[in-house]
């Protein structure tokens, strides 16, 4: 007789940056990360995304734990700093060279914007390609030069390598499986020189080294995750489950963000709001005034 397989535990994990104070929002997503770990027995993560070298500040770090403490949002083990993985970062980049899936891009933003052959995916302009196609020497002689490039994968070759199944859909909401087609994202930038590995690479390699098992995070995080099982299978990871809620909107209908100066947690404290009747109220469903639910 077959003997019967463990549950699988749960790991969830709330993942910020450390460029502003939290929002609303950001309390909401982390509340239900918790909650969705402690349902099950699991286990909850923090993880804190330091490796934008522009915005990231130690003080938004001082200031995160913060909010989420004053929340009522706890958290299991240590806390995982990208900043402390930046040679983790850097053996995956070298495995994909290796593999012959990464090109320098010499391209600025400005040169993508001005093309006006680029075609648009999910998350707007994708890059055309222009430096796909430099030979070898031209790539060498440029980077001897100095010359300023990111790291795209090829993603068409990229996705022949990781072959044709499983890793073409992804489990959403424990309900269904949702087809994953990373191509419509063009060849995506998987690091740049003020960032030593892009929010793709470092989510996905960083989810495998906690364990987790199920990501919960914005929908507009969503049409994403094709590029991070694409990942995961030239990597050789595994793929947690993935749950994606609506963003929460402000009275103008634009959804909450840390650069808008966003209603945040730390002016709610400031004003005398009861730490627990705002998290219950959350989970309720129920938020400041002028915020609101934005699509699903």
């Amino acid at each position: 007789m077959t003997p019967p397989v463990a549950p699988q535990h749960m790991v969830t994990r709330f993942a910020p940056s450390p460029t502003g104070r939290l929002h609303v929002g950001h309390g909401w997503s982390a509340l239900m990360a918790m909650d969705l770990a402690r349902s099950s027995g699991g286990t909850m993560r923090l993880r804190i995304e330091d490796i934008d070298g522009t915005r990231s500040r130690p003080e938004h770090v001082t200031g995160i734990i913060k909010d989420l403490r004053w929340l009522g949002v706890e958290w299991d083990g240590d806390i995982l700093f990208q900043s402390q993985r930046i040679g983790i970062y850097e053996a995956a980049l070298d495995r994909l060279r290796a593999m012959g899936l990464l090109y320098p891009c010499f391209c600025t933003r400005a040169d993508i914007q001005a093309s006006l052959t680029a075609p648009h995916g999910p998350e707007g302009a994708v890059y055309p390609g222009t430096c796909r196609a430099l030979s070898a020497d031209v790539r060498a002689r440029r980077i001897a030069a100095g010359d300023a490039h990111a790291w795209r994968i090829d993603m068409a070759r990229a996705a022949a390598r990781a072959g044709p199944l499983n890793w073409r859909s992804f489990d959403e909401n424990a309900s269904s499986a949702v087809s994953a087609d990373p191509g419509v994202h063009g060849d995506v930038v998987l690091a740049r020189k003020d960032a030593p590995a892009s929010y793709h690479l470092s989510c996905t390699l960083d989810d495998a080294a906690m364990g987790v098992t199920h990501v919960l995070r914005g929908d507009d995080l969503r049409s994403v995750t094709d590029i991070h099982r694409l990942i995961q299978a030239l990597l050789d990871l595994p793929s947690p489950a993935y749950r994606h809620h609506p963003l929460l909107m402000d009275a103008q209908g634009q959804r909450l963000a840390k650069r808008s100066g966003s209603l945040s947690l730390a002016q709610l404290r400031v004003q005398g709001v009861d730490s627990s009747i705002l998290a219950a109220d959350l989970r309720a469903g129920r938020f400041p005034v002028g915020i609101s639910y934005g699509k699903a």
